[in-house]
């Protein structure tokens, strides 16, 4: 069997990616947080240390990369500057050099946040504009590995939601608790995404990783806002809607600026067969599980 290396398999999405094992013999790193996943050989690495770096591609000997780690946290990176550019920027053009040394397929996780949401739906081809750091690293990222290794698959990702996995949780963990107890849960009317599922976003990727070279789109079919997903959650879920307030996101101070629109055009990932459900499906699926 051909070697998958995913990066950041203890995350939310290097999880989903390493259930998605299909034809691959798949082989995951993790650094902070120590997991498991049957099937998948674990190894804790330092991406931030390029020899460690070349050290697993020498033991391995990947036949293909996806490389999701990162760290995503905007008000961190914000904050954190320095440290997160080593992960975020640094490790992503060392990987994608060493992909190209041993000419095999390499995919990079971007965000949809590399816009400024003023002029959505966002193409391939819109100018980046990011409003705030981790954005900025991204397009540092997209960019710095595109030079290495203009065969790279940059792929951008919207908001991504779904069951918690063993060491990660995604937004809706906390606003599925915080209804139930009848808490206060205070969603935005004026930040709109187009969301998809882990599952739905690990199957995008290994479709990149087949037929993509550049950058792709691999957003939901749906623009929605952070209220009218809330909603969709409290009837997919029969949760208490009591305490579900609408608010707006400028009335909010954050450490990182947030867009208020980065809905994303995928219609090209869309015609290469990338097929998201409904995010009412989406979640309907997950309801089941």
């Amino acid at each position: 069997m051909k070697k998958l290396l995913v990066t950041g398999a203890s995350g939310f999405l290097g999880w989903h990616l390493c259930q998605a094992k299909q034809e691959w013999e798949i082989h995951g790193t993790y650094f902070s947080h120590s997991i498991d996943i049957p099937g998948v050989n674990l190894l804790k690495v330092d991406l931030k240390d390029f020899q460690e770096i070349k050290r697993i591609f020498s033991q391995i000997k990947p036949d293909a990369v996806i490389h999701t780690a990162a760290q995503s946290s905007p008000n961190y990176c914000q904050n954190n500057p320095e440290e997160t550019h080593l992960i975020n920027v640094t490790a992503s053009a060392n990987i994608a050099g060493l992909c190209a040394d041993y000419s095999i397929p390499c995919v990079f996780t971007s965000t949809d946040l590399v816009f400024n949401g003023l002029n959505p739906p966002y193409k391939e081809t819109d100018p980046v504009s990011p409003v705030n750091l981790y954005g900025e690293q991204k397009v540092m990222a997209e960019s710095g590995m595109l030079e290495r290794y203009p065969m790279t698959a940059v792929c951008r990702m919207p908001l991504m939601f779904g069951n918690a996995t063993p060491t990660a949780i995604s937004f809706i963990q906390p606003f599925i608790q915080t209804l139930k107890e009848g808490k206060e849960l205070h969603l935005f009317i004026d930040e709109f995404r187009t969301p998809v599922s882990g599952v739905t976003a690990a199957q995008g990727l290994l479709l990149a990783l087949d037929k993509v070279r550049g950058i792709i789109h691999l957003g939901g079919k749906e623009r929605i806002s952070r209220y009218d997903f809330g909603r969709l959650l409290v009837e997919v879920f029969k949760l208490p809607d009591v305490g579900l307030k609408s608010g707006k996101q400028k009335d909010v101070k954050m450490a990182a600026p947030r867009p208020p629109d980065v809905s994303l055009d995928s219609s090209k990932a869309f015609e290469l067969g990338y097929s998201p459900l409904s995010v009412r499906e989406e979640l309907e699926a997950l309801r089941e599980k």
